[in-house]
């Protein structure tokens, strides 16, 4: 049996035995996770994801992808070039199983996102706060700018 999961805002078509390089999820080598994020189980197609339904995979290893080069050349004289790069980070996943139903009940770890949503979402909350005082500061300053115009 196949199915269709997402993760990392891509979608994979997968079975058992099947070996997948996502985007970096928080999982060390050797690790069980469970993708519950399932759109389509053999037949069945979610609207927008099967409900119950999860595919199980195993972690073989945390990898770097093949390099990637940007390179920005502008026209004319006087022009400027720029060339950049990078090496994508992956998690190298074997699917182990896929359960159409019943994926709630088993205890394996759920991967629900790669590290940088996490900390995007981690992030989001404190950031909040720093700016609450920032804000709290204003009326101060302006009362104090106004003080010596008065006198």
């Amino acid at each position: 049996m196949f199915a269709v999961l997402k993760t990392g805002g891509k979608q994979y078509k997968v079975q058992a035995g099947d070996v997948l390089r996502v985007e970096k999820l928080d999982a060390a080598a050797g690790e069980k996770i469970q993708f519950n994020d399932i759109l389509m189980v053999g037949s069945t197609i979610g609207a927008p994801m099967v409900a119950g339904a999860a595919v199980q995979a195993e972690v073989i290893d945390q990898i770097k992808g093949e390099k990637v080069i940007h390179f920005v050349k502008r026209r004319r004289k006087h022009s400027s070039q720029r060339t950049k790069g990078h090496r994508q980070h992956l998690t190298l996943v074997r699917v182990t199983e896929v359960l159409a139903s019943g994926a709630e009940k088993s205890g394996v770890k759920a991967a629900t996102g790669t590290v940088a949503a996490r900390r995007v979402a981690h992030e989001a909350p404190g950031a909040a706060k720093a700016a609450a005082p920032v804000a709290a500061e204003k009326p101060k300053r302006a009362a104090k700018a106004a003080a010596p115009a008065q006198e």
